[in-house]
């Protein structure tokens, strides 16, 4: 596959992860895993799925999980053990269960457990992501930064957002935080959180899914500071300029995740 459909597979593989997790809601609230979002995740992966008793099992092929065994159920529990033994411990029969060791195995399953729930889902989305060759080159940002133009020059509203989700996923930018949300508009930049509740933004770039404007503010924005907030509102309604606009954000976004990660093969990590 090329950089881009990796970089594509990635996005698809950690957004899953996160609605997984969702499915089960808060600690302690009894919420059910979604199955079918799991098991479309697992397929993104080098897992094989095969059967014991009434328990689905999955085994992987990534060198650091290769003696252990994931079941699929709520519970999500990975385990070092051969399915003889997992399949004692959740689905027992009653002639397994007239033996006082088997009880006692049946009952506690520390002895092989690995992890469970959140812990074995963050395990499966990084093998997933491990399996993904994320190195580039300039010029696979370079055909990145094409594709956005061309999105951007044909007012392709999705085709502008993908292009900006890919430059962020390599950037480490994120979503825009409440303070610095704008109607209509997808922002990715640079976040970080001070004490106090004060949030710094930036670099930014900015696009008006309702005017097809695409623009990037290249300095960092205080939510306590109100004479740059009030700059970013004039930018985000069109009232004032920035160096850099339309199409040329996307070069800029290219030269950016460049030079964040300089050398002819250097890629985003799998986190």
């Amino acid at each position: 596959m090329s950089f881009k459909e990796n970089l594509l597979k990635k996005v698809a593989i950690n957004r899953l992860a996160q609605k997984v997790t969702a499915s089960w809601g808060p600690p302690a609230s009894g919420g059910r895993m979604d199955r079918a979002l799991m098991e479309q995740l697992l397929t993104m992966g080098p897992y094989q799925p095969e059967k014991k008793r009434d328990l689905t099992l999955y085994r992987t092929t990534d060198p650091d999980f290769v003696d252990t065994l994931l079941v699929l159920d709520n519970e999500l529990g990975i385990y070092r053990a051969a399915a003889e033994d997992i399949a004692l411990r959740k689905s027992p029969t009653v002639k397994e269960m007239v033996s006082i060791r088997n009880i006692r195995k049946i009952l506690n399953d520390t002895d092989i457990l690995v992890s469970k729930k959140e812990t074995s889902l963050e395990t499966v989305r990084r093998v997933c992501i491990n399996q993904l060759d994320l190195n580039f080159t300039r010029d696979d940002l370079n055909a990145l930064a094409a594709d956005g133009k061309a999105a951007l020059q044909n007012a392709y509203t999705q085709g502008v957002v993908e292009s900006l989700h890919l430059f962020a996923e390599i950037a480490g930018f994120k979503a825009p935080p409440k303070a610095f949300r704008h109607p209509h508009h997808e922002m990715i930049g640079a976040l970080a959180a001070k004490t106090a509740g004060e949030t710094i933004y930036g670099p930014i770039a900015m696009y008006s899914k309702m005017h097809n404007r695409l623009q990037f503010i290249g300095e960092a924005i205080s939510s306590y500071d109100k004479q740059q907030m009030k700059m970013f509102q004039a930018i985000a309604n069109g009232q004032k300029e920035v160096n850099v606009e339309g199409e040329a954000v996307f070069d800029h976004l290219a030269g950016h995740c460049y030079s964040r990660h300089p050398g002819e093969r250097r890629g985003p990590g799998s986190k």
